[in-house]
């Protein structure tokens, strides 16, 4: 049976963007492997469950297939399966609404002036000052 370091799966199927990020995840006990904190040497083999904390939220995987390299997202796709209590995922998506995109100027429109980042300012609090609709005539 083929096992393979938490960390390094962890960082192949691209739950962590590199291995050392996912190696203090599991020092800091944010990883478990079927329901037990796991360091990051603990192997993992096909059928374990996997549950990350990560960024607040608490998403479990299920190893479907072992590798220890690198691979495309479509093939670290294949090998993960998420099981993900259907309640977290909601938590996580309405985390997402609401999220404005970053302000874009318009292609050689050049930097922006203090002026510019001044009247963004206004105009951003402006619109979150809570208006009384109840004293407008």
């Amino acid at each position: 049976m083929e096992k393979v370091r938490v960390d390094k799966w962890l960082w192949s199927v691209r739950i962590f963007k590199s291995r050392t990020i996912a190696t203090d995840a599991c020092k800091s006990g944010k990883i478990k492997i079927n329901d037990v904190n796991a360091k990051s040497s603990a192997l993992i083999k096909v059928g374990d469950e996997v549950e990350v904390k990560k960024n607040g939220f608490n998403f479990r995987f299920q190893v479907v297939q072992v590798i220890d390299k690198r691979v495309s997202a479509v093939l670290a796709a294949e090998a993960v399966r998420d099981i993900t209590p259907i309640d977290e995922i909601n938590k996580y998506k309405s985390w997402f609404t609401g999220k404005a995109m970053a302000e874009t100027r318009d292609r050689g429109a050049g930097r922006p002036t203090k002026k510019d980042r001044r009247e963004l300012e206004d105009f951003k609090d402006f619109n979150l000052i809570e208006m009384d609709w109840d004293d407008q005539d």
